[in-house]
């Protein structure tokens, strides 16, 4: 029978995967089984500059951890060598980093995997891993919003360029109004003189 201290380490561990569960927006879970030192040590550096929190955990305590997070995981997640990546703000850091591993790795796959609480399918996560990073995503979003603004600002500069603002408005009545010929006036009819016999 375990002693007390051992059954109190337990239901810490259990607390505080539970919370970080309930924290994150995304997590994955994976079976790392056959992987070396220097490779774990890689992805763990990424994972890490990523801000993806990835330990390794016992089957029990991920199980009793993810019951006390609202987390139904099924029974083939909770066997062999388990590991569990998460984060707080960020949907696909997790996903995109574990599946290219996964990908490059034949004894590293992943079991599971969830968002905003709710468990997501394999289909879900790979769909995820295949996002651009949220630096991408902003970049593109940001790119977006200053086409108009950069597009406005040239054409300011190109004002400036022709002389200001006066140069330009004169240059566009010149090129507006066109000359307009006068049309030959019809002669009026010689008024008949009279002469005062």
């Amino acid at each position: 029978m375990p002693s007390t201290a051992v059954l109190e380490k337990k239901k810490q561990q259990v607390a505080e995967l539970s919370e970080r569960i309930k924290n994150s927006c995304a997590g994955v879970v994976v079976d790392y089984k056959g992987i070396n030192v220097e490779d774990d040590t890689k992805l763990r550096k990424e994972l890490r500059e990523a801000g993806v929190v990835y330990t390794v955990v016992k089957n029990s305590i991920l199980q009793r951890a993810a019951e006390d997070a609202g987390l139904a995981i099924d029974d083939s997640v909770i066997e062999g060598t388990t590991a569990v990546a998460t984060s707080v703000d960020d949907y696909v850091a997790a996903a995109r980093i574990l599946n290219t591993y996964a990908e490059a790795h034949d004894n590293f796959s992943i079991k599971t995997g969830y968002l905003d609480g709710e468990i997501i399918d394999d289909a879900k996560i790979v769909s995820l891993a295949k996002l651009p990073s949220r630096e991408v995503l902003l970049a593109t979003v940001c790119s977006v919003f200053n086409a108009p603004i950069a597009a406005f600002a040239r054409g300011v500069q190109a004002i400036v360029d022709k002389g200001g603002v006066e140069a330009c408005a004169g240059e566009a009545k010149a090129e507006e109004v066109p000359a307009v010929e006068e049309a030959p006036a019809e002669e009026a009819p010689a008024a008949e003189e009279t002469t005062a016999e």
